[in-house]
């Protein structure tokens, strides 16, 4: 079958990409307020990536621009540098290493986690979703729209937020538009109406920011006491003219380039972003429902460019991120051009659309990523995961939690230990056949040694020959084998004294010699 052309379903991606957009601006927002960095650099990031990135990657669900996962390492950097344009040429130092990695093929490193791992971290970010999102569906948040970590810049942490949100300060207003937003949201998905071909056209999360607006509007004329507090409204930086949107530009301090604390951070953003970045994308790919793959390299270069780019004209770093991609693909995104087109309606809206933009009420904005996150998060993936037994399902709800309680790459660390431990186990149970065989009226044990015997299967294959029993005939054959670590051989060979001293008849067969091995 033939693939189809970047263009050939425009109205899907544009539509997608305006949901991404809508959802993308106040994390723009919000993580470059949280990095310590002006506003106005998580927007280049966002264009960036839009604008660049998408057209350099091969990846066709993902969408990039400023993460979460950054903030510390970011505000930390303009700290240590002490000046944000000398941190921005960190930046540009993290993509030319980018770029590196990707010609040096390290992306490679993003096909050895275990799919139990990235299903747990994709279950988890949806829980994130729900439980971030909750108190701004009430107007009660005062952190940034974008908070992944359990603990908040607030203090607080995923769960006393919500507790305080009920508590404290819950807003009827944001609550009112929060639960007809999400209602809107839910009804637009419905088979009966997505069979009216005008709603398949107009995405249901524009449909819910425009209510939200006239809502808010309603209650400043009409009830007061309901009006949204400007501080969980859509904020934005003031820029009325291409001359005003120049002067906010930042560029690198390049007199700083002999500083090694510039190199240090580079290095250390470009490790990280690029991590982010694999694992974004390999989630991605598993939810596409084309299983189309993202060449990991390509996308390393890719993001090596956009944070060349970000870095040269005062943008914060950016990743392939998981949040945007998943509302991307929940819009009902066919191609990168619905990142693209997010790219776009994000460069409009800095040059045209502030005024409109500062209506929107986060209360909005929240029922769109509570409903992203329950479609990552939903029942049905915990039950396959838990009928594919424990090897699968402990590495997966692992991940979930330690996800929740610390951070992404943290969560994904323990969860990749946990999938680790049990492909070694996995390796310790099966590295050779076991037969015993009575046809010539006594009982021999073959031992067939299976294609790869690596050092992971010394432990099963020791242990095996140390549990023989005495006073029988043995055969360890490895003639279908075509490595056998050395470990395993050793083990082998110290097995041929026990072996007489138990009276077993040993036969060795296309076993090479230690002795033989150590010659060469």
């Amino acid at each position: 079958m033939k693939e189809k052309g970047l263009f050939d379903n425009v109205g899907k991606d544009l539509s997608a990409g305006l949901v991404v957009f809508l959802v993308a601006l106040p994390l723009c927002l919000g993580i470059s307020l949280a990095s310590g960095a002006p506003l106005f650099a998580g927007l280049i990031a966002g264009v960036t990536g839009g604008l660049v990135v998408s057209w350099l990657s091969g990846s066709h669900l993902s969408v990039s621009g400023p993460a979460a996962g950054l903030t510390v390492i970011v505000l930390n950097g303009i700290t240590q540098l002490g000046s944000y344009e000398v941190f921005l040429l960190a930046v540009v130092i993290c993509g030319v290493l980018q770029i590196a990695l990707g010609y040096l093929k390290a992306g490679i490193i993003g096909l050895y986690f275990p799919s139990s791992v990235i299903k747990g971290m994709l279950a988890a970010i949806g829980l994130i979703l729900i439980l971030k999102q909750i108190p701004h569906f009430l107007g009660a948040d005062e952190d940034f729209l974008g908070d992944m970590d359990f603990f908040q810049p607030d203090g607080r942490n995923t769960f006393s937020e919500i507790a305080y949100a009920f508590s404290n300060k819950l807003q009827v207003g944001s609550l009112i538009v929060g639960i007809v937003s999400l209602a809107i949201l839910v009804l637009w998905d419905r088979p009966f109406m997505q069979r009216i071909k005008v709603f398949k056209l107009i995405p249901g999360a524009l449909i819910a920011v425009l209510v939200s607006i006239g809502l808010n509007l309603l209650f400043q004329n009409s009830m007061p006491v309901f009006t949204i507090a400007d501080t969980h409204l859509v904020q934005l930086p003031d820029i009325t003219s291409a001359a005003a949107l120049f002067n906010e530009l930042r560029f690198p301090d390049w007199s700083a380039f002999t500083n090694p604390d510039v190199y240090v951070i580079g290095a250390t953003l470009a490790i990280v972003a690029s991590l982010e970045s694999l694992l974004s994308v390999e989630a991605v790919d598993k939810l596409d429902p084309h299983k189309r793959r993202t060449p990991n390299n390509r996308e390393l270069k890719a993001q090596g460019v956009g944070n060349m780019v970000s870095g040269l004209i005062g943008g914060i770093p950016l990743t392939a991120v998981i949040v945007r991609s998943s509302a991307n693909l929940n819009a009902g995104a066919q191609s990168k051009m619905s990142s693209f087109f997010h790219g776009v309606f994000l460069l409009l809206s800095i040059l045209f659309l502030t005024s409109v933009l500062r209506l929107v009420p986060l209360a909005a904005l929240a029922a769109v990523l509570l409903v992203v996150g329950f479609k990552l998060t939903k029942p049905a993936l915990y039950k396959t995961q838990w009928k594919l037994g424990l090897d699968q399902f402990l590495p997966f709800i692992i991940t979930i939690v330690a996800i929740l309680f610390t951070d992404l790459l943290k969560g994904i660390s323990i969860g990749l230990v946990v999938g680790v431990f049990y492909i070694l186990k996995a390796n310790y149970k099966s590295p050779y056949f076991f037969k015993r065989d009575s046809s010539n009226g006594q009982e021999t044990i073959h031992i067939k040694l299976s294609e790869n015997v690596t050092f992971l299967n010394k432990a099963s294959v020791a242990l095996t020959l140390e549990h023989l029993p005495e006073n029988s005939d043995v055969v360890i054959d490895g003639s279908q084998s075509t490595y056998i670590d050395y470990d395993v051989l050793e083990a082998i060979e110290n097995f041929k004294t026990v072996a007489k001293e138990k009276d077993i008849r040993l036969t060795l067969r296309d076993i090479p010699s230690v002795s033989t091995i150590d010659m060469h």
